[in-house]
């Protein structure tokens, strides 16, 4: 796509993932932070907006390699991938640096009371990311590769009891920035992931393990929020169209 001023970021990276690389070296959000244009994120934060989109374009251009082209994705297909990548991900790792943190907080937690607060926060996301997995999984998940059978295989729509797809995606986002906030703050008191002289080796594991799951997060939302979700929304009004005519 060319890249202008108008484009929110979410649409940008969609079209092209390697230009996320570009917005985090700007410090601007391309996962909850999506939906904001460019223009609106580069002034809220001070980013020459002609150096980023000349650096977007740039990118754009001189493109090598294989990405993924996720916005090509049916989104039944997309589900299975972010269940089977960052679900799979998300569950494996959350209990192994929920006791890394806990573990840092009580040996370190006097000369670095900044890691007492790291723990708490992680400890607020990773219940807050089971129960939101469960939903995603049991309710709108479902519903989505639904839609997208429905669609296949020209079935009769069935009306979910939420109403429309909208409901629960609407609630999704906003735990997902819930989620994207604490995880900004984590960062912030970590000096963006980096351990003092004195860290041991779990201390800078840790370190390791909240950058790698940071960068995990933010793909993971962006998928949701700035692919599967539109899609969704867009293949629901579509079979709701056609049953009205």
């Amino acid at each position: 796509m060319q890249v202008q001023k108008e484009n929110t970021i979410g649409e940008v990276v969609a079209s092209n993932f390697k230009t996320a690389q570009v917005f985090e070296k700007y410090g601007l959000d391309f996962c909850c932070g999506g939906k904001k244009t460019i223009s609106d994120a580069c002034a809220k934060n001070g980013v020459d907006t002609d150096k980023l989109i000349n650096e977007l374009l740039k990118l754009n251009n001189n493109g090598n390699g294989k990405s993924n082209d996720y916005a090509s994705w049916e989104p039944d297909f997309l589900v299975d991938y972010i269940i089977n990548n960052h679900h799979s991900y998300v569950v494996k790792t959350l209990p192994v640096i929920y006791a890394h943190s806990r573990k840092v907080a009580g040996a370190h937690g006097e000369n670095h009371p900044e890691v007492i607060k790291i723990a708490e926060y992680f400890s607020m996301i990773k219940d807050e990311l089971e129960a939101h997995l469960m939903k995603e999984e049991k309710m709108l998940f479902p519903y989505i590769k639904k839609l997208a059978e429905i669609k296949k295989k020209n079935l009769d729509v069935q009306y979910p009891p939420f109403g429309s797809v909208k409901e629960p995606i609407r609630v999704m986002e906003a735990e997902h920035e819930n989620a994207g906030t604490l995880m900004s703050e984590i960062n912030t008191l970590s000096r963006g992931y980096n351990p003092p002289e004195d860290a041991c080796t779990t201390f800078r594991v840790l370190y390791q393990e909240l950058k790698e799951f940071e960068d995990d997060l933010h793909v993971h939302i962006h998928l949701e929020n700035n692919i599967l979700h539109p899609k969704a929304i867009e293949l629901e009004n579509i079979l709701n169209k056609n049953l009205s005519i």
